[in-house]
């Protein structure tokens, strides 16, 4: 008996019906009837009986039924073996972002992407900019997006779009159609704090406590999103990058920026040594429009 009877009794068994199975197996009705007369002819007994317009499995096919299952069990592994062979030959563009840029930008632009490019696998992961510059290098991502520069020999470096830091505070601490906040404004208030490094908070915590009186940092987190997170728990105020802070005025946030403003810049990083596929070109300019249009609201 061959592959391509077992096909035909396993859709027989499972839709009792010529008309379904066929659908099933995208084949003609009369190349399904054709196939199962060989397994019959083959086998030397009946495997279905019409009754009442439908296929009744005989207790013979019920026997093989298990034995069926197995060798479906056993082209598992040759199918996912193939499926990995067609992802080597069009391999995954592989992007990493820092959690900002993971959660609130790549997934659209990627989405734009899959609609230019619907051929094209994407994998994306988030981590901090050291992490990126780590994975370029060893050759494992083929593009980083950061909010920082690395300043590294061996990275190449390419501002995409540019914004300003970000003031999260409870709904109605800021006053009515308040535009900027003077960082004087902030001295002695309660706000949440970054914990690890970061290549802005440096300059600006020392900008905060050399206020009068400093702010008051009780909670250290680790992403600008728990410091949004801390400050819809009402633990205090936070300054964020644009992109953490889209969408909080919706989830009941008072937004603003800073003044004097503190900016921030989107980089592409990528290995200098290496070419940049086509596919990434694409998705930078994406992401690119993209960043501009978040920024701009």
């Amino acid at each position: 008996m061959r592959l391509r009877h077992i096909e035909v009794i396993q859709a027989l068994l499972q839709t009792g019906h010529l008309g379904t199975a066929a659908e099933w197996l995208q084949l003609p009705v009369t190349e399904v009837e054709e196939r199962l007369r060989e397994a019959e002819s083959e086998l030397g007994f009946m495997l279905f009986a019409s009754v009442r317009g439908r296929l009744q499995s005989t207790p013979e096919a019920r026997a093989l039924q298990v034995e069926i299952a197995h060798v479906y069990q056993a082209l598992e592994p040759v199918q996912r073996l193939a499926s990995s062979l067609k992802q080597y030959l069009a391999p995954p563009l592989r992007i990493i972002g820092t959690p900002p840029l993971a959660q609130q930008l790549l997934p659209q632009s990627i989405a734009l992407l899959r609609r230019r490019l619907p051929d094209a696998p994407c994998r994306l992961l988030s981590s901090p900019t050291c992490d990126i510059v780590r994975s370029l290098l060893l050759r494992e991502s083929d593009l980083g997006l950061s909010l920082h520069d690395p300043e590294h020999p061996d990275i190449h470096c390419q501002p995409l779009a540019h914004g300003k830091l970000q003031l999260l505070a409870p709904h109605g601490w800021l006053q009515p159609k308040q535009k900027y906040i003077s960082l004087q404004d902030l001295a002695g208030q309660a706000m949440v704090g970054l914990e690890g490094h970061d290549p802005l908070s440096p300059a600006l915590e020392n900008k905060l406590q050399a206020l009068r009186p400093a702010p008051s940092i009780q909670t250290r987190v680790q992403t600008h999103q728990m410091m949004r997170s801390m400050v819809e728990a009402g633990e205090g105020l936070a300054i964020v990058d644009p992109f953490t802070a889209l969408g909080a005025r919706t989830s009941g946030l008072d937004v603003c920026p800073l003044s004097p403003a503190v900016p921030i810049s989107l980089y592409a990083l990528t290995y200098r040594h290496s070419a940049t596929p086509t596919a990434i070109q694409t998705l930078l300019a994406i992401i690119t429009e993209q960043a501009e249009a978040m920024l701009a609201s």
